[in-house]
């Protein structure tokens, strides 16, 4: 099974998003970022994904949204990211 498309959600200078990234960087997982800076049609179809985000990173791995930074380092901390990055 092949793993799982990653996007991130992300703003230029956000210290969430860099931990996030790095965090990704460290599992070895491929991801493609979308910086929503300046907002664009990237920021709107976060906002279709994720409705009530209001905050960066927002990460989606698979058809799964994850949430922000602290949401996947949480999922770490309980041994549940592996699985989810696995497929």
């Amino acid at each position: 099974m092949p793993a799982p498309q990653i996007d991130i959600y992300t703003k230029f200078g956000c210290p969430y998003c860099v931990r996030a990234k790095r965090l990704l960087d460290q599992k070895g997982a491929s991801y493609q970022e979308y910086d929503i800076t300046m907002g664009g049609p990237k920021r709107q179809e976060m906002l279709e994904r994720a409705p009530n985000a209001m905050t960066v990173p927002q990460i989606f791995i698979g058809e799964v949204h994850v949430g922000g930074s602290d949401d996947l380092a949480a999922l770490e901390r309980e041994g549940k990211l592996d699985a989810l990055l696995a497929g």
